[in-house]
């Protein structure tokens, strides 16, 4: 009997290391599933910059000078993304801006709608008012939705719309934003408020007041003339303002109408384009 133990106790240690030499070790997890891939954009997509490098770019939602107050999601890399039809006629509208001794400058481009997402929850959140004084000083956060400064969808999500202004050359940079600076209502006088290379627009950029309003009655003088320099040079070239915000534009017809998109903004995502 005790030769049959000693004999069923090698044939299962032999067993075991056979098996350990096959599988290098009984007790190793299956690999994890790898992650998902970060989509890319479609090949009707491009960076600006590979179309126009002289278009300054000044991507405003890459760093913490935004109405969230910090870095939004989506935005890997301070990059303008648009269709191609978009971005060439931004060119063709440069051109003639620079004969005039003007450049355009953009804010925002396509935006993913993680992003978009991420404006949402922001909005959602009564008690992250830390950008107040600068970009909605008079306007209720819980009013946001209601008055429609925020949207679950976003026309830039289509990747033909684009948040801009003009810069009269030479441009000039514009200086850092530091978090925790002190803040100027977005429609105090130009002097006043952050300062943006821009021509004097009236109020800053996404600035959630009425005085944004690209017609708005109380913005006169130089300031109205450069808002309708901006809107006639762009809609020469086939875009359409958003009456709502001087700043905001959308070229048509635009490729996607109907197409929400969520890659990331970043140079890999339109490599190769």
């Amino acid at each position: 009997m005790t030769g049959l133990v000693s004999a069923l106790r090698t044939l299962s240690v032999t067993a075991a290391a056979g098996l350990l030499a096959l599988t290098g070790s009984v007790l190793t997890a299956p690999p994890p599933a790898s992650a998902a891939p970060e989509p890319r954009a479609p090949r009707e997509f491009v960076a600006l910059d590979s179309v126009d490098r002289t278009i300054v770019q000044e991507m405003r939602y890459t760093t913490a000078h935004n109405f969230t107050g910090e870095r939004v999601d989506g935005y890997r890399q301070p990059l303008c993304v648009l269709t191609r039809p978009a971005a060439e006629a931004l060119h063709r509208a440069q051109v003639r801006l620079l004969a005039r001794g003007y450049t355009l400058k953009v804010y925002d481009c396509y935006r993913p709608q993680r992003a978009v997402d991420h404006f949402v929850r922001w909005a959602k959140d009564p008690e992250d008012e830390r950008m107040k004084k600068e970009f909605y000083p008079l306007v209720d956060k819980s009013r946001l939705f209601a008055d429609g400064y925020i949207a679950e969808k976003s026309g830039h999500s289509r990747g033909s719309t684009v948040d801009l202004t003009i810069v009269r050359l030479p441009a000039a940079p514009t200086r850092p934003y530091r978090p925790g600076e002190g803040l100027v209502e977005c429609y105090a006088p130009k002097a006043e408020r952050f300062p943006d290379s821009s021509v004097d627009m009236g109020t800053g950029y996404d600035c959630f007041d009425t005085r944004s309003h690209t017609d708005d009655p109380r913005i006169t003088g130089v300031q109205r003339a450069n808002r309708q320099l901006l809107k006639g040079v762009l809609a020469e070239q086939g875009f359409v303002n958003l009456p709502e915000e001087w700043w905001h534009f959308t070229f048509r017809p635009e490729p996607f109408p109907d197409t929400f998109f969520d890659f990331p903004v970043a140079r890999r995502s339109v490599a190769g384009h």
